[in-house]
């Protein structure tokens, strides 16, 4: 696993990569939450954070049509202004697809009904070479 923190004028980010696989939705909420007790954000937004970040490292986990030993990347940024944006990137080129709302019964489904109910603005784009990165803010 990759670990990056840096501070800069515009505000803190951090960074870390993992192997894709069942661990990897819980891996990621830790990592984000004890980034975010640093920071100093306050308990409620960092489980808003955690949440999120959670649905879109699973959508990875089972979308990204790509052998389990492929790595996860996931990236946050606070800017000055308490902006917090989070990016989940994986090896898979098919962006992901806000479907409407799931019957009770589904077992899946919520994971981007979710982020776009709950996060201040969500979207994706295409990596440099292979892949997509998700991504989502919050205001704190």
């Amino acid at each position: 696993m990759g670990r990056m923190s840096t501070e800069y004028d515009r505000g803190v980010s951090a960074g870390w990569s993992f192997t894709r696989g069942a661990q990897a939705p819980g891996r990621a909420r830790r990592l984000l939450r004890d980034q975010m007790a640093g920071w100093g954000v306050d308990k409620d937004a960092a489980d808003v954070a955690e949440l999120l970040v959670s649905e879109l490292v699973t959508n990875s986990v089972r979308h990204a049509c790509r052998p389990t030993g492929r790595l996860i990347a996931v990236g946050a940024e606070l800017d000055p202004d308490r902006l917090l944006r989070v990016e989940v990137a994986d090896a898979s080129d098919v962006p992901p697809v806000l479907r409407a709302r799931s019957g009770p019964e589904a077992e899946g489904g919520r994971g981007l009904v979710l982020v776009a109910a709950l996060a201040a603005d969500w979207g994706t784009y295409p990596r440099q070479h292979v892949g997509k990165v998700v991504w989502f803010t919050l205001a704190l």
